[in-house]
């Protein structure tokens, strides 16, 4: 934890101890809180979202629920897979500093996936999201084990991945600042945003139709952030 944060340029300030009874504690509880500045001139919001933009994730989904619930051990499958988590500040500034004005949104994909935040934007905007599958970037042990656990990747947690919102105009320049960025080297242009349906994510197949993709529902992984 300590070289996570020295990475980031995050100082670890406090910490503290607790008596529990025996048998009520996994060996360690870990609570974080993040102090930092909020940026005046940055307006990102799901309602500015609108036909037109495009879709950009800054890299390869599914990997950090899938490595963590192989890591657990009940599951007989080898892959070599790490957690993508990663601090996602200088990502952040990438994006805004190559094309402010025309970034609307930006919002990491954890809990319930790529699929579940689109879900949540396109509601919020009231617009449709249309993404080509063939474009997602996924790394093959990670489809391979979905496949064999019957998990779609799109809804498996990320802890170091974030989507943005942008201008049709601006969406290739902001695309090519990300990829320049250690964090964001395998971002991909995955779709884009349209009128109808609205406040529904659609998924283009490699077949050429479309497929609904919708919200996640209940928590059908165990809970892994």
């Amino acid at each position: 934890m300590a070289e996570a944060a020295a990475r980031a340029g995050v100082a670890v300030v406090t910490g503290d101890t607790k008596v529990v009874e025996r048998g009520k504690c996994d060996q360690l509880y870990i609570t974080t809180t993040g102090i930092g500045h909020m940026r005046q001139d940055a307006c990102l919001s799901p309602m500015l979202v609108r036909p037109g933009d495009k879709v950009i994730v800054s890299g390869t989904i599914g990997d950090h629920g899938i490595a963590i619930m192989l890591a657990r051990g009940s599951l007989d499958i080898e892959a070599n897979l790490e957690s993508d988590t990663q601090p996602l500040h200088e990502l952040t500034e990438a994006i805004l500093g190559c094309a402010e004005q025309d970034v609307h949104c930006m919002r990491d994909a954890t809990r319930g996936g790529l699929a579940t935040v689109l879900n949540e934007i396109a509601l919020a905007a009231e617009v449709a999201v249309v993404i080509a599958e063939d474009r997602l970037p996924v790394l093959p042990a990670v489809v391979g084990a979905g496949e064999i656990l019957g998990i779609d990747p799109m809804y498996v947690a990320n802890e170091g991945k974030l989507v943005a919102f942008v201008a049709a105009d601006s969406a290739e320049a902001v695309l090519g600042a990300m990829r320049a960025t250690p964090e964001g080297a395998r971002a991909a242009i995955i779709g884009e945003v349209r009128d109808d349906p609205q406040g529904r994510v659609l998924g283009r197949t490699t077949f050429g139709g479309h497929r609904m993709i919708d919200m996640l529902v209940g928590d059908p992984l165990p809970r892994i952030c």
